[in-house]
């Protein structure tokens, strides 16, 4: 989670249900969604409670906001005094603030508000017109929000692209701003568990990861609830509930990306976007596995180049595994070829040679991936560098996994385990934009247009 300005409040912090017992403390939340509760002395003064690090929730009243809740805590430094005054510092999961929640009372909502970087220039709509008369020397200005976008999801929650503005509050004769902003907001008709809104953010930043081709992150969280109302004016609203949390992916330095460099925008996909988002998060069913590892290698999670490109190597396996059924011959075949191979081996063997086959009928990494990059072999070069290409992958891949001398010679190091690393990111992102539903055509449309991955290509 981006936090764009430091969180430092102080106030005082107890344990639902024990008010009598309130500890004075500094609560912080770093760029990242980092979040440490500082206190004095500890909520447990019992000497014996020294080892015990887990904390149920803690309800707290800080300066600005009033009441927060921080969920699913510890001790990352308990101490005690004899005497004296000592500090303690306690990590917290998630922070909401706005509302306090009993001890095991569930954190629900109905709708979840979030931002992600980069996300005005991804979806390309604006409500500012210019025009301007050169001779007249005469400009004007009209803005106009554009209608919120709704795209019902398959799991029952809705998804809308909301924009908001902020206008020039008063007459100025030097200077009128005005700025468009845009965010996504999950809408759930009944109240739903807090994790299965973050779990759909999540998943949704790493689209938006796809799609510009870049780290962003999540930033500007916050939800309501009908069951938390506030009075403005003589009418009850949903009160606006803030929250914070580490979640992932995120870049410590903030990016700035020019539409031109993003894979894809809403513009291009705007005519099926609810087709779009729903193949994603249908994907995460089935490919969970192949698109965290591909994600692992671009958000920073292998320090060495040998780590990235098993990753991508054991993803894209994944990846053949869960979309195709495959084998070197039919069940019914091998099933009756290995029943003739165990009866014929002796019995104090049979054990043994039935884990040495139990996987016999998988083919092997070659034949994956050669499988992997039949749909896209026009854009893959010759056949003479395609099979290079996955020889290369697949020694190296068996070097690197068995360190067998045989295989150091042909395996891959320095620039040109780079370039495999490359050549692979580039399937992954070919298959993906198949999984969310771009045609050949549309395909061969953004290799054209995406100049990155256009150059990558013409590398293989």
């Amino acid at each position: 989670m981006r936090i764009e300005e430091e969180y430092r409040r102080s106030g005082f912090f107890w344990i639902p249900g024990e008010e009598h017992n309130k500890i004075p403390g500094k609560l912080s939340v770093t760029d990242g969604g980092v979040i440490e509760l500082e206190i004095i002395g500890h909520f447990n003064n019992d000497i014996n409670s020294l080892q015990d690090y887990k904390l149920p929730r803690i309800v707290g009243d800080v300066e600005k906001d009033g009441l927060v809740t921080l969920d699913n805590c510890f001790y990352k430094n308990k101490n005690i005094a004899f005497g004296g005054i000592s500090k303690s510092l306690v990590a917290v999961n998630k922070m909401l603030a706005g509302a306090a929640w009993d001890i095991d009372e569930p954190i629900t909502f109905n709708t979840f508000h979030f931002s992600i970087d980069c996300l005005e220039e991804w979806v390309g709509i604006s409500g500012i017109k210019i025009s301007t008369d050169h001779i007249n020397k005469r400009s004007a200005i009209v803005y106009q929000s554009p209608k919120n976008i709704s795209l019902p999801l398959n799991n029952g929650i809705t998804l809308e692209i909301c924009f908001s503005s902020r206008l020039p509050a008063q007459a100025n004769t030097a200077e009128a701003t005005i700025s468009q902003k845009v965010h996504f907001k999950l809408i759930s008709p009944k109240l739903i568990e807090l994790d299965e809104f973050t779990t759909a953010a999540f998943k949704i930043t790493n689209l938006m990861c796809f799609a510009t081709d870049e780290i962003v992150s999540l930033k500007n969280v916050s939800a309501t609830s009908t069951d938390l109302q506030e009075l403005i004016g003589d009418k009850p609203y949903p009160a606006r509930i803030s929250l914070y949390y580490q979640s992932h992916p995120f870049s410590i330095k903030k990016p700035k990306k020019n539409w031109r460099e993003m894979l894809f925008r809403f513009t291009s996909i705007q005519t099926n976007a609810q087709q779009v988002f729903n193949n994603w998060l249908n994907a995460y069913e089935y490919l969970e596995p192949a698109i965290n590892l591909y994600f692992s290698t671009k958000t920073g999670g292998h320090k060495y180049l040998e780590g990235r490109f098993l990753a991508l190597a054991q993803g894209l396996e994944t990846y053949h595994r869960r979309t195709s059924n495959t084998t070197l011959m039919s069940p019914e075949i091998f099933e009756k070829v290995t029943s003739e191979i165990i009866e014929s081996c002796p019995e104090h063997h049979r054990d043994w040679l039935e884990g040495r086959i139990k996987h016999g009928n998988e083919i092997n990494l070659g034949k994956r991936l050669k499988s992997i990059i039949e749909p896209f072999k026009e854009h893959l070069g010759t056949s003479a560098k395609r099979s290079k290409m996955l020889r290369q992958i697949v020694d190296t891949r068996n070097y690197l996994t068995h360190y067998n001398e045989n295989l150091s010679e042909l395996s891959a190091t320095g620039a040109e385990l780079w370039n495999l690393c490359v050549k692979m990111e580039v399937i992954f992102k070919l298959h993906f934009l198949k999984v969310v539903g771009f045609t050949s055509d549309e395909i061969s449309s953004v290799i054209e247009n995406h100049y990155p991955m256009k150059h990558m290509l013409q590398e293989i």
